[in-house]
């Protein structure tokens, strides 16, 4: 990992305990980034801050050591728990932030509890019930054990929202009001608010929930991070399989994430890249939360070297040393392709980042230029980097579907649907004169 991300100013040179300091030079932190060294010392002097910076920069270590330090320095005995609220959009970046929160205090008498949406509710809610300091998780599931009189907020003294603005983009805006409105007021609580964009909305929401906040902007004129390498192929739809299997043989990632906009693309493509050999994990919207996590876990301790997901892992996820990110499908949100390429290049390392501007997506590339401001450059698909003999899967039934439980149909056995006539398809001469190749699979 390169050191150039760092700046001079060394943790142990603001006013952090020593207790702190003792946990962050185990875990191997020692000099700050810069959102760090902008943000901080405004922080731990009782200041509110909203920072904007790239995704990877350091922004999670920034509002847990200001709330650690902030707790750390009430006197008093006779204030309940919860003290302390952080709010995430998802659940995987909620689990990222309680891994983090766990790591940097360990020499912390600090209690956690992590809350989340779609699995372990009642052991969820009986952690939530003791003598925790510090919330972690979605607001959804907060406000369901906050409904059940399960905890109070009148006694939080430290507010976190993180990725603000894709809470606006989940839809949680409501949610996160109805919580601000319940503790006590904006001028008796440290509140923080990080994201990767500042936007107009998300700066009225500070303004709305906040004291006075500092706006802190890092590197803003640069929507992506100098260390990510990014260029582009233009396939025709039949040389997308070819193309990314000779890419996945030229580069040989040591880890790397493929993303596409369909959990039935991400399905095709995890059956085409298995039946070429890969062992893959495959990460979309309904995958439930124990197998989710499974999975990363694979990804993160490299008994799988090749994630397949939708945009569910665009944001939240922290995972080191992924060199490569492919954009199989360019997404259709010019955001998302700033989260997704984010996955690489984090903390000071560098990565690249490889989208393919297919016939069906190809008109987001123009709108990702305006966005990010630059040009993507874009390589010629040369022979040798279309893979030869690509194996095509055997035809597979359709993989389980995760049905609510309320619509759940029943188990007994069912006859399988007659299939309707369908007319005889015309053909053109010029179709009847085109050969099917093996050689060139693609994607239905």
């Amino acid at each position: 990992m390169k050191k150039t991300h760092l700046t001079q100013t060394q943790f142990s040179n603001l006013e952090l305990s020593d207790t702190i300091i003792k946990g962050l030079k185990e875990a191997g932190f020692i000099h700050c980034t810069p959102i760090q060294d902008k943000s901080l010392p405004l922080a731990l002097r009782g200041k509110d801050i909203a920072g904007q910076a790239q995704t990877g920069t350091g922004k999670t270590a920034t509002f847990l050591l200001a709330a650690f330090q902030h707790l750390l320095n009430d006197e008093s005995e006779k204030i309940k728990n919860p003290r302390a609220i952080i709010l995430a959009p998802t659940r995987e970046l909620a689990i990222q932030i309680h891994k983090d929160a766990v790591l940097m205090s360990q020499y912390l008498d600090l209690k956690f509890a992590l809350i989340y949406g779609g699995t372990d509710y009642q052991k969820q809610l009986d952690k939530i019930k003791t003598n925790v300091d510090i919330i972690i998780g979605t607001p959804g599931r907060i406000i369901d054990f906050y409904r059940q009189g399960a905890f109070t907020l009148d006694n939080i003294q430290v507010t976190v929202m993180d990725e603000a603005d894709r809470m606006f983009d989940l839809g949680f805006i409501k949610d996160i009001r109805f919580l601000l409105r319940r503790m006590p007021p904006a001028e008796k609580r440290l509140n923080l608010l990080f994201s990767a964009t500042l936007s107009y909305k998300v700066t009225e929401l500070a303004y709305e929930h906040m004291n006075n906040p500092v706006l802190i902007r890092i590197e803003s004129e640069e929507v992506t991070s100098k260390a990510i390498n990014q260029l582009a192929f233009c396939p025709a739809n039949e040389q997308k399989i070819p193309l990314l299997i000779g890419l996945l043989r030229h580069y040989q990632p040591f880890r790397s994430i493929v993303f596409v906009n369909t959990k039935r693309s991400a399905e095709q493509l995890d059956d085409y890249l298995q039946a070429n050999g890969y062992k893959t994990a495959l990460l979309s919207g309904d995958v439930p939360q124990e197998k989710r996590q499974r999975l990363l876990n694979d990804f993160q301790e490299n008994r799988v070297h090749l994630l397949i997901a939708t945009d569910v892992a665009a944001r939240g996820l922290h995972i080191p040393d992924v060199s490569h990110v492919i954009n199989y499908d360019l997404p259709q949100d010019v955001e998302d392709y700033v989260h997704r390429i984010g996955r690489t290049a984090r903390f000071g390392a560098s990565g690249e980042a490889i989208s393919f501007i297919c016939e069906e997506y190809a008109y987001s590339m123009p709108d990702i230029e305006d966005y990010i401001g630059e040009k993507v450059a874009i390589q010629a698909i040369t022979p040798e980097l279309l893979a030869e003999n690509v194996l095509i899967p055997e035809r597979k039934q359709p993989r389980e579907r995760v049905v609510n439980h309320s619509k759940r149909p029943p188990s007994g056995p069912r006859s399988a649907p007659r299939p309707k006539p369908r007319p005889a398809a015309q053909t053109t001469p010029s179709q009847a004169s085109e050969p099917e190749s093996p050689q060139s699979p693609q994607i239905p």
